[in-house]
């Protein structure tokens, strides 16, 4: 099961081509199962513009299945993720992407992105795993 960051489904509405849309696109095709976090609907929707453009993208993302954090200890699980990476010399630049990694964890997803940003937090998030 995968979890579609928000900086892959903003290229596919785009029409952006590369890897990581055509990885979403073989899922789609496939069948594969696949769906948002709850942050990635706010996200992609808070940069949509225009009135219809909004309403067709909200209409379109409410037909994937949404993942969310479900406890107070899920928000401070992504804390402790963000406090392993900067003791690491790492800075994460969203906190929204620190939320979107912990329900990738929580709900053992594969997250499907396109943001450097997760690539560096995996080393944080795999020595918290071992804790």
């Amino acid at each position: 099961m995968y979890l579609i960051d928000t900086s892959v489904v903003i290229d596919a509405l785009k029409g952006t081509v590369n890897e990581k849309t055509g990885l979403y696109g073989a899922l789609i095709d496939r069948g594969i199962p696949y769906g948002i976090s709850v942050y990635t609907y706010y996200e992609v929707l808070q940069g949509v513009k225009g009135d219809r453009a909004f309403e067709d993208v909200r209409l379109a993302l409410s037909t994937i299945p949404h993942y969310r954090l479900e406890s107070s200890e899920s928000y401070a699980a992504a804390a402790e993720i963000y406090r392993r990476c900067r003791a690491s010399g790492i800075t994460p630049r969203s906190s929204v992407d620190l939320l979107i990694a912990q329900t990738a964890v929580e709900n053992n997803l594969i997250l499907l992105h396109n943001d450097r940003d997760f690539d560096l937090m995996t080393a944080c998030i795999k020595e918290l795993e071992v804790r």
